[in-house]
């Protein structure tokens, strides 16, 4: 078995596999697009042929109501399928509901591309699952030993305040897991969400394990008696209502810079940490490692003299090397 340096180069358009004539999460349309998941970085309209899970099917056509029914072509979760002799899997990534990390076998050779996953625990979506690889293609969004995502329950209870809560979070996947989070640590807290996270509330609780529990704003609900209303609003409406009254403000993300300003610091990140990255790696057993999707250098300076590893090369790159 020899691992091919070009099995997965990048493109323009996104990673592209020439071996399957296929790309992984392309950001422009192409004729055969298989997609990790459905947030906006990693799913796209436009495509002739779109491989996905059903949840992130689902999804992309709520986004994307122009693309046509016929181009989803939906996997189950371990269920093989073949591209143009590349044959495929997806396996849960814990990230958000049906969100897939990708194995590709070519050749006899497995290279698994984690698209964005997590190991903590989360029952909104699907639990990952780790399987063993020869490559492994992974997102280093949080790769820095300087990184640790802390405790979720703790981050949660931290909302357990008399006061009602503006929350700001991502629409899609952070905004079900707070509300899960709530329902089952503060349940007295009274959850309501925005319109524009409403559909994807709605998706979880047709699709997902856990029933959510939460009401649709309105304007005189946050102006009504009572101190125990957490408000989740996506990102762009948080930084609108930067200045509202009465309520104590909070932004749910992994990362520092997010946190400024904020009367109540919520950390709660969907991808993994460096400690989960270690743990993944030593999981999977890969003979080589290709980086993506952040900064990979620290993860390149600690498995230098053990495990072969890069980041992913572009096209001109490899062919000039050759």
């Amino acid at each position: 078995m020899q691992i091919l340096e070009d099995f997965l180069v990048k493109r323009d358009k996104g990673y592209y596999c020439s071996y399957g004539n296929f790309y992984l999460d392309p950001l422009y349309p192409v004729e055969n697009a298989v997609v990790s998941h459905a947030h906006g970085d990693h799913a796209s309209p436009g495509h002739k042929n779109i491989y996905a899970t059903a949840a992130t099917a689902q999804m992309m056509q709520y986004r994307y109501p122009k693309q046509p029914l016929s181009s989803y072509h939906i996997q189950g979760f371990t269920a093989g399928f073949s591209i143009n002799g590349v044959e495929l899997v997806f396996y849960p990534a814990g990230h958000i509901l049906g969100s897939a990390q990708i194995l590709m076998v070519y050749k006899g050779v497995r290279y698994l591309y984690t698209g964005d996953y997590k190991l903590q625990e989360d029952p909104t979506c699907e639990a990952i699952q780790i399987v063993p690889a020869d490559v492994l293609i992974t997102e280093t969004t949080f790769a820095n030993p300087d990184t640790k995502h802390p405790d979720p329950v703790g981050e949660i209870m931290k909302l357990d305040v008399s006061s009602n809560i503006l929350l700001g979070c991502y629409a899609l996947g952070k905004a079900q897991r707070i509300t899960a989070l709530l329902n089952t640590y503060l349940p007295h807290k009274h959850v309501l969400v925005h319109h524009n996270i409403l559909p994807f509330h709605r998706i979880y609780d047709a699709m997902g394990d856990v029933r959510l529990q939460y009401e649709v704003y309105n304007r005189k609900a946050m102006k009504e008696a009572g101190s125990n209303k957490v408000y989740l609003v996506p990102p762009l409406t948080f930084n609108s209502y930067r200045h509202a009254k009465n309520v104590l403000k909070a932004f749910a993300s992994g990362w520092e810079r997010l946190q400024a300003q904020n009367d109540i610091s919520l950390y709660l990140s969907d991808h993994v940490d460096w400690a989960d990255i270690l743990y993944f790696i030593e999981q999977v057993k890969p003979k080589a490692i290709w980086t993506l999707h952040g900064d990979g250098r620290e993860l390149h300076r600690y498995f230098s003299e053990e495990i072969a590893i890069r980041d992913i090369k572009s096209e001109t790159f490899l062919n000039d090397y050759c």
